[in-house]
């Protein structure tokens, strides 16, 4: 499968000339990205927030098949279950072969992790307020150990885009010792043979 992170916690997931778009934010909602300008056959969204829920973001292409599976495990959207901010969704994308978790704004480590091993892929909140920080993060990524783990959800100064109250990277990245840094947006899931943690570049990046 393609994955490409469109910035913040969206992104587009394609398999089989078949696509689909999570968690697309509002316009202007975000610091230092583009509005969110896609097509795709389905749109996702991990609870209603508007730098997660911004449907109109997407032009819905027809489509009479779909290769995906998607499961789905309810969680809370901060440490309190639920009482500051509700709840939250992970979806768990699977084309037969391959296995991608997107987490959304997970704000706590699941009960039950079951769901959550043999991912291929882990789309992860690191930065923070109302959400997992990175320290977290990481302890979750190495309880369900999946073969690839990507941030997002986090500000990044140099490049200056994410809200000012979320935290860098660098918090989760230390946790790690096999990082790899990529220019581009878009990884090929069947390409990729090394395991370990890939930070991508967004896509909607307004500087790019």
């Amino acid at each position: 499968m393609k994955i490409t992170w469109i910035g913040h916690s969206c992104f587009k997931i394609e398999s089989n000339d078949y696509s689909l778009v999570i968690d697309p934010y509002e316009d202007g909602s975000v610091d230092g990205l583009a509005p969110v300008r896609e097509k795709a056959c389905m749109v996702l969204c991990t609870h209603d927030h508007g730098d997660h829920n911004f449907r109109d973001g997407v032009e819905i292409l027809a489509s009479s098949f779909s290769p995906l599976s998607i499961e789905t495990i309810e969680s809370f959207h901060d440490d309190a279950h639920g009482a500051k901010r509700g709840r939250n969704k992970i979806f768990i994308i699977s084309d037969g072969r391959t296995r991608i978790a997107h987490f959304g704004d997970l704000g706590e480590c699941p009960e039950d992790i079951g769901m959550l091993k043999g991912l291929d892929v882990a789309l992860v909140p690191v930065g923070g307020f109302f959400s997992i920080d990175g320290s977290t993060a990481a302890e979750i990524i190495e309880k369900i150990n999946p073969r690839i783990a990507v941030p997002m959800h986090y500000r990044n100064d140099e490049k200056g885009f994410g809200f000012d109250v979320l935290s860098t990277l660098e918090p989760f990245v230390k946790c790690f010792k096999h990082v790899s840094y990529l220019d581009g947006s878009s990884i090929d899931t069947d390409a990729v043979s090394e395991s370990g943690v890939i930070v991508l570049s967004p896509k909607a990046l307004r500087n790019s």
